[in-house]
């Protein structure tokens, strides 16, 4: 019952987290999504920007090796040291490197008007170079007169002037695709502002809906809390009633019982006593006449009065068990004493026996006499032990009282205890009606042992 209630008060708390939920994970995969787009296309904006800033840099930088070659030349005009020419050379092999750099450079941006400025580019420098070259060779062949015409001519100057412009071209090329590709940027990363902005307020919508859901539901759970709480208190009230009506009606079984039998032999200690007591009295009076007038009779007689004797001692015995005599006029012990005296003659059981004063209710001596009696009659009838074991003594817990019987009989199994058999569950009741508890262990081969604590009368 427990479970189908807690189920149906956890039903209303998943459907409440059931909308606001799915709504922070769509948003977080938003904005995840967002800033994930954002990155890609902003790192890849950027590499872009470093490329083509690396071919501006190469540009500028074959420029100035370009005017380096051609310091290297007039040098060795000059002065004709061949230290000279180690500049130029290095200075020629750098343009060409920056070249094949540029190149690769432009492969990668998939740039087709930059690499055509690049190629027309190479072209220049390839012919300022074929005539740096020219003029190089012509003074070492000792045709310095003719190298000096050709430098006079102003080709290699307008030669210059036209890699000055097409550099300049290039580089201002590449400055306006690196302006645009900054531009590209700062709106990517404005626009991801934007969405994360926006994402933000959302995730505060959703948070803010979330957290008074949440309180919502933390609300109905305390006031359903609350209520099961009642509802238990409830239903325990409810059984510790319908338990002290259960004790209270087998405590008034019990007495009714005890009354009954007490009655009962009353009525055959009065009724029957009298008639039997009667009838011996009858025949005690006959003997005289008898043995005078019918001696063979006699005999005849003697036997009727033997079986008065016996159904005086029967109904002496049924009365004893009814309601025992002893224990109301005798006390509790010496009425324990003859019930196991009396059960030992009967059964040839040994039962060895410990007794110490008690100070108990009358209804718990009952009580105490009734269970060593059935727990006698049950060895009796199913243990097959010889050796019986009953003591009678004050527990350690202070204020009670303890009986226990133990027996080295066959024993049983208590969770196969027969449906049907009533003694034991009779003495369980009879106990707990009196705020006592009774304790049994039994395993098959290994005997059996009932244990009964009950309260101490309270000393007034």
């Amino acid at each position: 019952m427990w479970n189908a209630i807690s189920g149906v008060l956890k039903r209303p708390l998943l459907l409440g987290l059931s909308v606001p939920v799915p709504a922070a994970v769509l948003v977080a995969t938003l904005m995840l999504g967002i800033s994930e787009l954002s990155y890609r296309e902003s790192a890849g904006q950027l590499d872009q920007l470093v490329l083509k800033g690396q071919v501006r840099v190469q540009a500028l930088q074959m420029l100035q090796r370009i005017s380096d070659a051609e310091s290297g030349k007039r040098g060795y005009l000059l002065v004709g040291g061949a230290e000279y020419m180690a500049p130029y050379v290095r200075a020629h092999e750098d343009v060409l490197r920056a070249l094949t750099e540029m190149k690769r450079l432009y492969a990668a941006l998939h740039d087709a008007e930059g690499e055509a400025r690049r190629l027309d580019l190479a072209r220049l420098v390839d012919s300022r170079f074929g005539e740096m070259d020219e003029v190089l060779r012509l003074h070492a062949a000792g045709k310095s007169s003719v190298a000096l015409d050709i430098v006079r001519s102003g080709i290699g100057r307008d030669l210059m002037d036209q890699i000055r412009v097409a550099a300049d071209a290039l580089v201002q090329h590449e400055n306006a695709r690196i302006a645009s590709g900054l531009k590209n940027v700062y709106e990517t990363l404005w626009m991801s502002r934007i969405g994360v902005a926006a994402m933000t307020l959302i995730s505060l919508l959703v948070l803010t809906l979330f957290v008074r859901q949440g309180r919502e539901l933390e609300r109905q759970r305390v006031q359903r809390q609350a209520e099961i709480v009642e509802e238990r208190d409830r239903l325990e009230a409810e059984v510790l009633r319908r338990t002290g009506d259960l004790t209270e009606l087998a405590r008034h079984l019990q007495t009714a019982r005890e009354d009954e039998r007490a009655h009962l032999a009353r009525e055959l200690h009065d009724e029957l006593g009298a008639l039997l007591t009667t009838a011996k009295l009858d025949a005690a009076r006959i003997r005289p006449k008898l043995q005078q007038t019918l001696p063979d009779l006699v005999p005849c007689l003697s036997h009727l009065t033997d079986t008065l004797n016996s159904g005086i001692a029967l109904k002496r015995r049924i009365i004893e068990d009814l309601r025992p005599s002893t224990l109301s006029t005798l006390g509790l012990i010496p009425a324990l004493e003859i019930l196991c005296e009396e059960v030992k003659e009967r059964s040839g059981l040994d039962i060895q026996t410990r007794f110490e004063p008690a100070s108990l209710s009358s209804s718990a001596d009952l009580t105490v006499y009734r269970v060593v009696q059935e727990a006698l009659t049950n060895i009796v009838k199913y243990a097959h032990a010889t050796t019986v074991q009953v003591e009678l003594c004050n527990e350690a817990e202070p204020g009670r009282v303890c009986v226990r019987v133990q027996d080295d009989g066959v024993g049983f199994d208590l969770a196969r205890t027969r449906v049907g058999s009533h003694g034991l569950r009779g003495m369980r009741f009879r106990v707990e009606s009196e705020n006592g508890r009774l304790d049994i262990a039994s395993r098959a081969g290994q005997g059996t042992e009932l244990k009964a604590s009950l309260p101490r009368m309270a000393q007034g």
